[in-house]
């Protein structure tokens, strides 16, 4: 495969000022030559490396637009074959055509991801460098692209390159354990292998953090409930500023969830309206309660939003009674006279955050969003935030507490196995093993072009 030219769009589809075509492998030069012709009567002669040139696009005597070009010889590029860049009006047409034209001249359509794939497969990166790429590009938040700068900078490489070298030493020592039990008795082998795995384990388990991973790639999930008419689309419109929700006085107005998204530190907080929680025989409003239920569970935060005017009836007790730590209520419609305050909440369940707003009143909303922002916290420091890396420290730390386990019940030389797992669970990550079935998995989310 990578005897072959491939090209493809590198730019968005649609309309736009610059739409740029890549091509990269051992005929990119020769395409590069044939179809541009640079400004000057330069034709023919071999371009400077990495220098961008002004030119046009010919196919034999027409001429397909005006450009700019240039060439990057190997090793010196993205995936260190030659590549070549043009540089076009960015209109849907014009670059199938000039696409086309590298086709018709040797290339062939780049797979998803190929270009990334091959600066892999020819070492310019690792794998988890070439993963996040494409959270780059995917990137929604703040900081879900500050996760991906750190891990195209190495800081995921160096963490597991790191972890691995450890579990090298370990491995090492029960080599020689092995080869030499007339010098090292079974004791002193498993003694000090038990040590060196019990800090290695306690490394990685503190490396997982899949909530932070899930805020940063998913964002959070701030879902409000309670009865019909508590105010909870009204709320949702205030927190995100625009009327999202239809607001009636007429309790059940709401049948379906309703989302909005606002940003607080770089994450992304999707707020869920759901329908009033209630008993009902409408068919409608029953999927709109069982939505609304299925929010809840999903999420991670939880807002039971009380009618500040009214005392909490049964249901709202019953909800309120089983709120988990993270979740909050909320005692809307603080502009009216109160019969529900915090006082008489704290008086039903004395641990809960409580805290009294109007959603007519913007100020009174700031506690809210200081809550947001405090749920939404994650460090900056995180070097795991890949749920694939996640799942396979997981998979290393299985293995070591399975050759802790071992040595605590068979000879030092039976944790070998485990232990060889454990550091071909951490390759995973970097790709320093890798087969093709995992390769795919990895390039398959990528667009093409890239």
């Amino acid at each position: 495969m990578n005897q072959d030219t491939i090209a493809a769009i590198a730019t968005a589809p649609g309309q736009g000022g610059i739409g740029i075509i890549r091509i990269s492998g051992p005929e990119a030069e020769k395409i590069l030559t044939e179809i541009f012709h640079p400004a000057g009567n330069r034709q023919g002669v071999p371009p400077e490396s990495h220098r961008l040139v002004y030119g046009r696009i010919m196919d034999g005597n027409e001429e397909l637009d005006e450009c700019m070009a240039v060439l990057m010889r190997a090793p010196s590029s993205y995936t260190r074959e030659d590549v070549a860049e043009i540089q076009i009006h960015g209109g849907t047409q014009v670059l199938q055509s000039v696409l086309d034209l590298c086709m018709r001249r040797g290339a062939r359509l780049a797979e998803a991801g190929e270009f990334t794939r091959r600066a892999f497969l020819n070492g310019r990166i690792d794998l988890s460098r070439a993963e996040a790429v494409m959270s780059l590009i995917a990137a929604r938040g703040e900081q879900e692209r500050r996760a991906a700068v750190r891990q195209m900078s190495g800081g995921t490489a160096q963490f597991v390159r790191a972890a691995s070298e450890k579990l090298y030493r370990l491995q090492a020592g029960l080599a020689a354990c092995i080869d030499y039990p007339e010098e090292i008795s079974d004791e002193e082998g498993a003694g000090s292998l038990r040590e060196g795995l019990e800090q290695l384990t306690a490394e990685l388990e503190r490396s997982i953090d899949e909530r932070s991973s899930r805020l940063i790639h998913d964002g959070m999930h701030v879902t409000l409930f309670g009865a019909p008419n508590a105010g909870k689309s009204s709320l949702l419109n205030a927190l995100i500023g625009q009327d999202k929700a239809i607001v009636t006085d007429i309790p059940g107005t709401t049948r379906d969830t309703v989302e909005g998204e606002i940003r607080m530190d770089g994450i992304r907080v999707i707020l869920t309206d759901t329908a009033g929680m209630r008993e009902t025989d409408d068919p409608i409003e029953k999927i709109g309660v069982e939505r609304s239920e299925r929010a809840l569970q999903n999420a991670d935060v939880a807002l039971l939003v009380l009618d500040g005017s009214k005392e909490p009836d049964g249901d709202e007790i019953t909800w309120l009674k089983e709120l988990r730590g993270e979740d909050a209520v909320i005692i809307n419609k603080s502009d009216l006279p109160q019969r529900t305050t915090e006082e008489s909440i704290r008086k039903i369940r004395s641990d809960v955050l409580c805290m009294t707003v109007s959603a007519l009143d913007e100020a009174s909303l700031q506690p809210l969003r200081e809550l947001f922002r405090k749920r939404a916290e994650i460090s900056d420091g995180l070097v795991l935030t890949q749920p694939r890396h996640l799942e396979a420290v997981k998979r290393a730390v299985s293995c070591l507490r399975d050759a802790e386990h071992t040595l605590d019940v068979f000879t030092p030389d039976m944790a070998a196995t485990d232990l060889q797992a454990a550091q071909n669970a951490l390759s995973e990550i970097t790709g320093d093993r890798a087969d093709e079935k995992l390769l795919d998995a990895v390039f398959s989310g990528f667009c093409v072009g890239k």
